[in-house]
């Protein structure tokens, strides 16, 4: 098993520390607070996207979905997918995939399922082993019945060249009728000049980045019927109370730089 490295930074401990969390090195920090000094809005993206994982998760188990399969968990921060998941439905399974080293260190914070449902952890890295998470996903998740597939937050860490829109493609693919994938990406198209800065700083400190324009986001969802409201920054996807008041301050979208969307595979 590889050992953590903790002198380099890595995606998952930097979004741990925008989220305000505690499972992070200096070296995370450092980094962070380069992004932030460039992009002031990196917190507000960080927490924006993770309300709307929760809001995506509980419009799909309202709707009868029982298994989810999320891919870059991250650290865990509660409520985990899990937890929202179970509380509407308790007979929820989830798989949870990540490749940090330190997430498998705080996995029992995922592995709390209720006593109907289930939770498991993987780690493996989606651009290199795909075929894997699938195998040990359907290990736990029935095939037979409607997966939601959760990218939020981890495309914009896998470049063209490491086949994102393959990858994507062929794990829809391998989904039945029914499933739903959830996704959240930066964008450079409200701030171009800051996102290909903050590129530049994640590549210098090792992290694959590559933010993409609305029209290739879209692009993950071939195939899918979008449900709405389509692709929008994240706080406007089916927003709370909390979400449409923290959107009244300032122009939210341009300080997040993300776009979001759930599709259906009918």
């Amino acid at each position: 098993m590889q050992l953590p490295t903790y002198d380099v930074p890595h995606t998952a401990r930097v979004y741990d520390y925008y989220l305000g969390g505690k499972s992070h090195y200096a070296i995370d920090r450092q980094a962070g607070d380069t992004v932030l000094g460039v992009w002031p809005g990196a917190r507000a993206a960080a927490r924006t996207n993770r309300q709307f994982m929760h809001r995506a998760v509980r419009f799909l188990s309202e709707r009868g979905v029982r298994q989810f399969l999320d891919i870059g968990t991250g650290i865990p921060t509660e409520p985990n997918l899990h937890q929202v998941a179970q509380s509407v439905a308790p007979e929820s399974r989830v798989v949870y995939v990540d490749k940090d080293q330190l997430v498998l260190t705080y996995s029992d914070a995922l592995m709390r399922s209720t006593p109907e449902g289930r939770t498991v952890y993987v780690e493996a890295d989606v651009a290199t082993d795909h075929e894997r998470i699938l195998d040990e996903a359907f290990a736990v998740l029935d095939r037979g019945r409607p997966v939601a597939l959760s990218l939020v937050a981890l495309l914009h860490f896998v470049p063209d060249e490491q086949g994102a829109r393959e990858v994507v493609a062929a794990l829809v693919d391998a989904l039945p009728s029914g499933s739903a994938l959830v996704l959240s990406h930066g964008t450079h198209d409200f701030d171009a000049s800051v996102m290909l800065r903050v590129e530049e700083i994640y590549r210098q400190g090792g992290m694959a980045a590559q933010s993409r324009n609305r029209e290739e986001i879209l692009r993950f969802f071939d195939g899918l019927e979008l449900v709405d409201p389509g692709i929008v920054p994240p706080h406007l996807w089916r927003p709370d109370e909390e979400t449409q008041r923290e959107a009244v301050e300032g122009d939210l979208a341009a300080l997040v730089s993300m776009w979001a969307a759930v599709g259906l595979k009918r």
